[in-house]
């Protein structure tokens, strides 16, 4: 069998054990067909092969995320105004009068996303005025760095329905002037989704639009090189547009869904049963809908993580208030075992190592009752009980670690807001993990990571320093884990994760060619320059995808 394509004379680096490193690699018909020495652009080429000689460069695997919200970043670059995390208010404020300024009178100011650290200065009348004023009247919501909470001004409350009469929504709050009992335009958790909802009542994307979401935000994917990604959080009109994308032959990625069992963040509909029910209609070649997303609790900045210990007192908790998780175990373990005899795997998020326990339990008692081939997924797992990280191999459980919040910034900041010192230095215990055997996987949850660019999370892995240089210090080094062990963290441990090890993740022979080629070798440059890595080609089932300018 001849080759259609084969790259020479590169540093490849495969993530095979079985051959690590090769200098060569063949395709044919979409897929790997061997890896090696030069000798491969001798046996396996035919009249009609092309040989590409790489002049030395760096290739690797294509880059898996599991755990990302495409169609949500695709819709910010394309619809929204967006800032940074570090932005303060008046920062915010000129954005949002700049951007209202092309919108008409009735048209939602959507965007963010304001840092973690901002909600008490966000939390007040005159700050929601200032909202106001700023846009000219126009209803405003902008999502925060976690996307669990919103800041809306007058004109959103009262599309929402949103009074100082309204009660508090089930996992959520809203927040209330003290003095007045007015809302202050700061939604928590749960409540985000009343005015999540009124967006989508009044200025819906069409069929169209949501496809063009997707197709943004693989674009950008690619640009990062990435070519696998588990969406963390799906609807109809996202399901409906990966089908119709892969059906037109425009899905230049394995993608994997998560549907929702419930919602506390996006204000989707259907949800639970009746989302579940239609999902297998949207699969297709590159798009498998196999897994559902539970929400078992919140985020730690606005306490409603669940936590084994109790918060920092803050005058408005009892001094042992932990957070609780969002449902009781019979109901999460009825939803774990409901949907593995229909085959479908779960990502459960989880931030509070209380969150974290219940989901074990519920995962053993499960496995017990004989669903073994099921997968799960701790999504986030920021805290874990020592006590709880070597039942992640021994439950099969995968840690997703998502956002690259392993590192001083402003997520980590806001959280030893409300933590005490010791417990909030003890964030993501990668190193620990993969030492008890867990399978780790890389995850940006983009956009609450800025960007999906991996080298980010990379770099942060095994330095645990702030790869941008804005934060100073390093957060738990004793957690960095090696370059060979994070990279695999971002290929092949997410193909496993999310039920594609056999498919991609790796350049091995028979896997799909999916590839990069990058600017600089990782192994060879200062880990503080990990980050500087640029793709310059993105190779999805043996067709290039992306290259750079």
């Amino acid at each position: 069998m001849h080759a259609d394509l084969i790259f020479t004379n590169a540093a490849a680096y495969t993530v095979d054990p079985a051959r690590p490193w090769a200098s060569s690699v063949a395709i044919h018909d979409g897929r790997v067909l061997d890896v090696g020495g030069d000798d491969l652009a001798r046996d396996l080429r035919g009249p009609s092969t092309e040989v590409r000689d790489l002049r030395g460069a760096f290739v690797m695997p294509g880059l898996v995320d599991v755990h990302v919200h495409h169609a949500l970043a695709g819709k910010a670059d394309l619809y929204e105004l967006t800032f940074s995390a570090n932005a303060g208010l008046a920062e915010i404020l000129d954005a949002v009068r700049e951007r209202a300024a092309a919108l008409g009178p009735d048209e939602w100011v959507l965007g963010g996303a304001w840092g973690s650290t901002l909600v008490e200065t966000v939390n007040r009348e005159s700050a929601r005025r200032a909202l106001d004023e700023a846009s000219g009247g126009r209803p405003v919501m902008l999502s925060d760095d976690s996307r669990h909470n919103r800041w809306v001004n007058t004109r959103a409350l009262e599309l929402a329905g949103i009074t100082a009469d309204s009660p508090d929504p089930d996992g959520g709050a809203i927040a209330r002037d003290p003095e007045s009992g007015e809302p202050t335009g700061v939604l928590l958790d749960g409540a985000s989704t009343l005015a999540e909802a009124t967006v989508r009542a009044t200025g819906a994307l069409s069929a169209e639009q949501h496809v063009r979401c997707s197709e943004r935000a693989i674009e950008m994917l690619h640009s990062y090189g990435v070519t696998a990604f588990q969406d963390a959080g799906v609807s109809v009109d996202i399901l409906r547009a990966l089908k119709s994308m892969d059906d037109g032959g425009r899905l230049d990625a394995w993608v994997v869904t998560s549907m929702l069992i419930n919602d506390p963040l996006f204000g989707f509909s259907p949800i639970g049963e009746e989302l579940i029910a239609v999902g297998d209609r949207f699969r297709s070649t590159h798009h498998r809908p196999d897994f559902v997303k539970i929400f078992l609790d919140g985020v730690p900045p606005t306490r409603s993580a669940a936590f084994l210990e109790p918060y920092l007192p803050d005058g408005k908790h009892g001094a042992d208030y932990c957070g609780s998780p969002t449902m009781t175990p019979d109901e999460l373990a009825g939803w774990l075992r409901g949907t593995a005899r229909s085959g479908l795997s779960a990502k459960v998020h989880c931030t509070g190592d209380a969150a974290v326990r219940a989901l074990l339990d519920a995962v053993a008692a499960v496995r017990t009752e004989g669903h073994v081939d099921v997968q799960y997924q701790v999504a986030h797992g920021q805290f874990v009980h020592p006590e709880d990280i070597p039942r992640f191999a021994a439950l099969d459980v995968a840690a997703d670690i998502s956002p690259y919040i392993w590192v001083p910034g402003v997520i980590p900041e806001a959280i030893a807001g409300v933590l005490p010192a010791e417990r909030a230095a003890r964030m993501q215990p990668n190193r620990a993990l993969i030492d008890a055997g867990a399978l780790v996987a890389g995850g940006s949850d983009w956009p609450v990571s800025e960007s999906p660019n991996a080298w980010e999370g990379i770099q942060g892995l095994i330095t645990r320093q702030d790869p941008t240089g804005q934060h100073p210090g390093t957060l738990w080094a004793e957690q960095a884990i090696t370059l060979a062990e994070a990279i695999e963290v971002f290929t092949l441990n997410g193909a496993v994760a999310m039920g594609l090890g056999t498919v991609t993740g790796s350049l091995r022979p028979g896997k799909s060619a999916d590839l990069i080629v990058t600017d600089q070798n990782p192994f060879e440059v200062d880990p503080m320059s990990i980050i500087g890595t640029r793709v310059t080609e993105t190779w999805f089932a043996g067709r290039q995808v992306f290259e750079a300018g």
